[in-house]
């Protein structure tokens, strides 16, 4: 193991681990909004997500990376293991770096939600979601924080099998303006609780 995989301090070690399924087949759906928040915070960092540890994409703000950090530093995560079995990667990363639940901000799209809505939480049930589901299970906590993402569109999101197309189909072009808006406002959100804590962030970015 290279200087750049040794642990970090998990006292201060902070993540932003962003939910979807790896490939260009899902790049632009429904389910992938919480890769593109997240890639859009390593934009505005200047930071690359292009290290393979525990099965994710990783990118170090701080540290070891390739940006200058904070007082914390912090881990860019892209899961590569599909979407449900996203817990995984985390719990490894959680283990290699002795990573707290509490100081992780997973962010995931919510079909529950309109497109646009954002919802952050300091913990909570799956409610459904299966990437969720794997993180709670993986990690044995549900107090993860989360961003959820509105991604239903005007007429809502269609029941039973149904429900699993759409979440994988990509937004129609008339949804594009309204889901870029909402990217960046995601990538604020991201922003305010590294800086200013959740409840700050809650406060400043639901709605």
């Amino acid at each position: 193991m290279d200087g750049r995989e040794e642990a970090a301090d998990g006292a201060s070690l902070r993540a932003l681990v962003g939910l979807g399924n790896p490939g260009d087949r899902y790049r632009q759906t429904r389910h992938n909004l919480g890769f593109r928040v997240v890639q859009e915070v390593a934009r505005r960092l200047g930071v690359p997500i292009d290290r393979l540890e525990c099965n994710a994409l990783v990118g170090m703000v701080g540290g070891s990376g390739t940006a200058e950090g904070g007082e914390d530093d912090l881990l860019l995560v892209l899961p590569q293991t599909y979407m449900n079995r996203s817990g995984y990667s985390v719990r490894c990363l959680r283990e290699r770096h002795e990573l707290e639940p509490e100081r992780v901000l997973v962010v995931y799209d919510d079909v529950q939600l309109p497109l646009g809505r954002l919802r952050l939480r300091p913990g909570g049930s799956p409610g459904g979601h299966k990437g969720m589901e794997s993180m709670v299970e993986n990690l044995r906590t549900d107090r993860i924080p989360r961003l959820r993402l509105g991604c239903a569109g005007e007429a809502g999101p269609p029941a039973g099998e149904e429900l699993v197309d759409y979440v994988l189909s990509p937004f129609d072009s008339d949804e594009l303006p309204a889901v870029e808006e909402m990217i960046s406002r995601a990538a604020d959100a991201c922003a305010t609780w590294l800086d200013e804590g959740i409840e700050t962030a809650m406060n400043r970015h639901n709605g």
